[in-house]
């Protein structure tokens, strides 16, 4: 009764230190978890919309496919990158006002877009600023909260799910439902493959196969209403940036107020000296990698790097494969699904995983990051192995999509608080994860892609099983070298 009784109260009075951290903190965590709603606002539309800007464009099928992979490329880009702007509050906060606004002007301009190359620039602008917001917004949150950061990365990550969920509800009242550009031979049939297709794409999967059987007119009358879409999803994201603008004119760090004192105290970054600059050892990858600023370090300290990077490539693969390719094996024998089940799947999977760091925002200051890790990694491979014995079972392949969003959601925040907590928040590690995990998604889903087209579509289910065992033996390698470098 003692023991339970003093759980209780230690409980209680962890739930007062977070509550009383959130409290003091507020603005700043409610900003940076609004840039990652346009992050998730950002990542989403693209799938669903794909097929209408073909039409828009009046380009082939093969070649509106690589706008997936523009998009990715270049997101890993500002991953890596995103590090420089953290020098000062002032610098990241203004890289996170610019890059919101981008996304919105990127949505405004996608209409305009009557060429493919004109597209694959956007696409290019937005997704570079979707990697500088993934990396500060990581940054920048697990600096305020360090040892607590674990509950409110879960919370940033679940906004990337709210974002993504949003963004194709506002998208297809908008879609065509037949051909969106007109041609002298158009028939009926045409709608049923318009549809099959848009499913096919609704993932984030950045390589199709057996898509040049689907030849769609490039020549005719356009007929696509996507551009209100675009045009609400711009209006949806503008608070965001607007939000940002607020917090730095609370903290006075606009023109106006540049000969004020800045506000410091309890709102004030934990790292944060008093002439504004932030603990240096964060930047870019590139930074990261200076060989003068890691001389002297143990070979443990790179390893927890490179093992914790290899975890998040693979489950961040994971996610971007099973997105893209669900649709795929549904639709492929043995299960032969419908095309409008089939379609369901990719949504039921990203909601599951909003879901999942939902609950996981309470779960995370209930038990440790390194319970939870190994809670969701070996729950990955439990769905894994069950949705490859229950292969023939369409019931199943619903319930296991379900599971296996659930258990993978948690990894990353996870990963990242358990990281920079066993390197004390002073090294490279968030842009590192950061960049391995985008790395990872755009890789894997290639690689992934092309064993498809080889193998058919069971080896989709069997990579992602081989990937999972493969994680949850590097993270069982993670703890050891933590043991290692704790000694």
């Amino acid at each position: 009764m003692s023991q339970t009784s003093s759980e209780r109260t230690g409980m209680k009075l962890l739930d007062e230190r977070v509550w009383s951290l959130f409290r003091r903190r507020w603005q700043r965590t409610l900003t940076y978890w609004s840039v990652f709603f346009s992050f998730g606002l950002c990542i989403a539309f693209l799938g669903p919309t794909i097929l209408d800007l073909r039409c828009q464009t009046q380009s082939t099928l093969q070649q509106i496919t690589w706008v997936f992979f523009i998009q990715q490329f270049f997101l890993l880009v500002g991953s890596s990158l995103g590090g420089i702007f953290k020098k000062t509050l002032l610098s990241s906060l203004s890289a996170l006002f610019s890059c919101t606004l981008i996304i919105s002007l990127v949505f405004a301009f996608i209409p305009l877009c009557n060429h493919i190359a004109m597209l694959s620039i956007a696409m290019a602008i937005a997704g570079n600023a979707m990697g500088v917001i993934d990396t500060i917004a990581n940054l920048q949150l697990v600096n305020l909260y360090q040892k607590d950061s674990a509950t409110f990365l879960q919370a940033l990550h679940f906004f990337i799910g709210l974002g993504a969920l949003v963004s194709p509800l506002v998208a297809d009242p908008f879609l065509s439902d037949d051909s969106c550009v007109l041609g002298t031979n158009w028939t009926s049939n045409s709608s049923s493959d318009l549809e099959h297709l848009r499913s096919s794409m609704a993932g984030h999967g950045t390589m199709l196969h057996n898509i040049s059987q689907y030849p769609l007119h490039t020549e005719g009358v356009v007929v696509t209403r996507v551009s209100y879409a675009f045009w609400i999803m711009a209006i949806i994201n503008l608070p965001v940036p607007a939000g940002v603008l607020v917090l730095m004119y609370h903290e006075r760090l606009l023109p106006c107020f540049h000969n004020s004192p800045r506000l410091l105290g309890g709102n004030s970054l934990p790292s944060v000296s008093s002439t504004g600059d932030i603990d240096q050892g964060h930047g870019s990858l590139f930074v990261c990698c200076n060989p003068v600023k890691l001389r002297g370090r143990p070979a443990t300290f790179f390893m927890l790097h490179a093992l914790g990077g290899a975890i998040l490539f693979i489950t961040d693969g994971i996610i971007g494969s099973y997105a893209g390719f669900v649709y795929t094996y549904a639709v492929s024998p043995p299960l032969l699904m419908g095309h409008k089940a089939a379609g369901c799947l990719d949504s039921v999977f990203w909601a599951a995983i909003t879901v999942g760091r939902l609950a996981f925002i309470y779960l995370s200051y209930r038990y440790s990051a390194s319970r939870l890790l190994t809670f969701c990694l070996a729950g990955v491979i439990l769905v894994q192995c069950l949705l490859l014995i229950f292969y023939t079972s369409c019931v199943f392949l619903f319930i296991g999509t379900c599971m296996l969003g659930l258990c993978i959601s948690s990894v990353f925040p996870s990963m990242l608080a358990f990281t920079e907590d066993i390197l004390d928040y002073k090294g490279c590690a968030t842009t590192v994860l950061v960049t391995s995990a985008s790395t990872g998604e755009m890789v894997l889903q290639l690689l992934v892609g092309s064993v498809i087209q080889i193998q058919g579509s069971y080896a989709f289910l069997l990579c992602c099983t081989v990937a999972s065992i493969v994680s949850f033996c590097l993270f069982l390698m993670f703890r050891f070298v933590q043991h290692i470098h704790r000694n």
